[in-house]
C-alpha cells in the first residue's frame, strides 16, 4: 500500500463529491429535459419564435441570477446550506411545472429552477475542488460533470419513454392522463421532483468545506473534516497549514481581492472561456437537438430516440475523461477535443449546405452529430468546471466563480434565445459554420493565457495568479 492510500481517506472523499455531484444530475435534466416539450408546449401554447426561444430560455435567466448571487451566498452561509437552497429551489420547479395552470406560470417556476441551477452550477464544483487532495482533484470534479451528463440522458429516455405512452396508452386516472397523455409536457418537467427530493435529503449527510470552515475562522470544526479525510496526523496538519497560510492578512478582503492585477486577470480569462464555450454549439445541441433533427426530415420519435443517442455518447463520453483528465492534462484534452468540434461541426454544416446534391443520408448528420458530442464531452465539458473550480484564492473562491459562472450563464441564454433565431434566418448550415468558428478564439487562449494546473494544489494555483501582474 502506498504512502497516498495510508494518509488519504479516498473512499470519504468519493462520497462526499458523489453527494454534491447529485447537484449535477439535477443541472443536467433541468437543461436537457425542455428539448422534448418544446414542440408540445410550443402547439399548445401557441407560441411563436421569440416565445419559442423565451421558453427555452427564461430558466437561464433564473440560472443568471443564481449564478451571480451563488458564490456570495456560498462564501456567506457555507457550501452545504447553499446547495440545500438549491434542492429546495429544484422542488418547487418540478412541482410547480407539472401543475402550471398557463404559459405565465410555467415561465415563473422554469426560472426558480433555473436559480437552482446557477447555484449547483458554481457550488458543487467548488465544495468538490476544496475537498479533494490535488492528485485527484480533476477526477472528483469531473463527477460533477459526469453527473451532468447522467442528467441529461435521464431527461432524454424520459422524454422518449413519456412520448411512446402518450401515444399507444390512455389512463382511467384524469390526473395521469393530462400528465403523460394529454399534456405529457407536465410529466416531464414534473419528473424532475425524483432527483431533486434526492438531493435535498442526501446533502444533511455530508459536512460543510474544510476551506470554507478556515475562512470563517472555525478552525477545529475545519480540523474535524480534514481528520476524516486525512487520517493521518502529518498530513492533516499540513493540509491544514497550507490552507490557513493562504488566507494570511487577506482573510476578509472580500471583493477587493478581486482587483489585484493577478487575481482579475485570472477572473477575466475564467470568464472569457466560460462565455466562449457556449458559442461553440454544445448547448444549441442540447436544447434543440430533436428540432435539428426534425428540420432534417427525421420524424419525432426518431428525433426523441436521435437525442437519446447523444446522451449516452455524452456520458460515456465523460466517463473517459474522468479516468484520463488527471493523466492527459486539462489543455491536451482541449487542444485535442475542440480540433474535432471544428471538424464535425463543418461537416454538419456542409451536410445541411448541400448534403441532398451529395448524397449525404440521416447517417452522415448522426455521425457527425454523436462525433461533435463525443469531443465537446471529452474536452471542454470535462474541463470547464475542473478549471473555474480551481483558479481563484480560497477567500474570494465563491465570488470569482460566481463572476465566471455570470459569463457562463449569459452565453448559454443568449445561445437559448438565439438558436430558433439562428436556425431560421442563418439557416441550420450557417448555424453549425458560425460555430465552428467560434472554437477558434476559445483554443487560442487557452493555448496562451491558462496554465496547466493538473496535479497542482490550490495554493500552488492561487500564487500562480498572484505572481501574474
Amino acid at each position: 500500500m502506498t504512502k497516498a492510500a495510508k494518509t488519504v481517506n479516498t473512499g470519504y472523499m468519493i462520497f462526499l463529491s458523489t453527494v454534491s455531484a447529485i447537484g449535477g444530475i439535477l443541472f443536467g435534466y433541468d437543461t436537457a429535459v425542455i428539448s422534448g416539450t418544446i414542440g408540445i408546449v410550443t402547439q399548445q401554447f401557441s407560441l411563436d419564435t421569440m416565445q419559442q426561444g423565451w421558453y427555452v430560455g427564461c430558466a437561464l435567466i433564473g440560472s443568471i441570477a443564481g449564478a451571480c448571487v451563488a458564490g456570495t451566498v456560498s462564501d456567506g452561509i457555507g457550501r452545504k446550506k447553499a446547495m440545500l437552497a438549491a434542492a429546495i429551489f429544484f422542488c418547487i420547479c418540478a412541482i410547480g411545472c407539472a401543475e402550471s395552470a398557463g404559459f405565465s406560470q410555467l415561465v415563473a417556476f422554469r426560472i426558480i429552477g433555473g436559480i437552482g441551477v446557477g447555484f449547483v452550477s458554481i457550488v458543487s464544483p467548488v465544495y468538490i475542488s476544496e475537498i479533494s487532495v490535488p492528485e485527484k482533484r480533476g477526477t472528483l470534479v469531473s463527477l460533477y460533470q459526469l453527473a451532468v451528463t447522467v442528467g441529461f440522458l435521464a431527461a432524454y429516455l424520459v422524454n422518449y419513454g413519456i412520448l411512446h405512452i402518450s401515444q399507444s396508452s390512455a389512463f382511467e386516472s384524469g390526473f395521469l392522463d393530462r400528465m403523460l397523455v394529454d399534456e405529457y409536457w407536465r410529466g416531464m418537467l414534473g419528473s424532475g421532483a425524483v432527483p431533486a427530493i434526492l438531493f435535498l435529503v442526501t446533502i444533511f449527510c455530508i459536512p460543510e468545506s474544510p476551506k470554507w470552515l478556515v475562512t470563517k475562522g472555525k478552525d477545529q470544526a475545519a480540523r474535524n473534516v480534514l481528520g476524516r479525510i486525512y487520517p493521518n496526523g502529518d498530513r492533516l496538519d499540513k493540509e491544514y497549514g497550507i490552507t490557513r497560510a493562504s488566507l494570511g492578512s487577506e482573510e476578509k478582503s472580500g471583493w477587493k481581492e478581486l482587483f489585484r492585477p493577478g487575481i482579475l486577470k485570472a477572473v477575466l480569462i475564467g470568464s472569457a472561456i466560460a462565455i466562449l464555450g457556449q458559442f461553440m454549439g454544445v448547448n444549441a445541441v442540447l436544447y434543440y437537438g430533436p428540432e435539428i433533427f426534425s428540420k432534417a426530415g427525421i420524424a419525432e420519435g426518431d428525433a426523441l430516440f436521435s437525442q437519446v443517442l447523444v446522451g449516452i455518447v455524452n456520458m460515456a463520453t465523460t466517463v473517459i475523461a474522468l479516468f484520463i483528465i488527471d493523466k492527459v492534462g486539462r489543455k491536451q484534452l482541449v487542444y485535442w477535443g475542440v480540433s474535432g468540434m471544428i471538424l464535425s461541426l463543418l461537416m454538419t454544416g456542409l451536410y445541411f449546405a448541400c448534403g441532398e446534391s451529395l448524397g449525404l443520408g440521416n447517417t452522415f448528420l448522426l455521425v457527425f452529430f454523436l462525433f461533435y458530442v463525443f469531443c465537446c464531452a471529452i474536452s471542454i465539458s470535462a474541463v470547464v468546471f475542473v478549471l473555474l473550480s480551481e483558479m481563484y484564492p480560497n477567500s474570494v473562491r465563491g465570488r470569482a466563480m460566481s463572476i465566471a459562472g455570470f459569463s457562463l450563464w449569459i452565453g448559454t441564454y443568449l445561445i437559448g434565445q438565439l438558436t430558433p433565431w439562428m436556425l431560421e434566418t442563418l439557416t441550420p448550415a450557417g448555424t453549425f459554420f458560425l460555430f465552428a468558428a467560434m472554437c477558434v478564439p476559445y483554443i487560442l487562449i487557452m493555448w496562451k493565457c491558462v496554465p496547466e494546473t493538473t496535479g497542482k494544489s490550490l495554493e500552488e494555483i492561487e500564487a500562480y495568479w498572484k505572481n501574474r501582474n
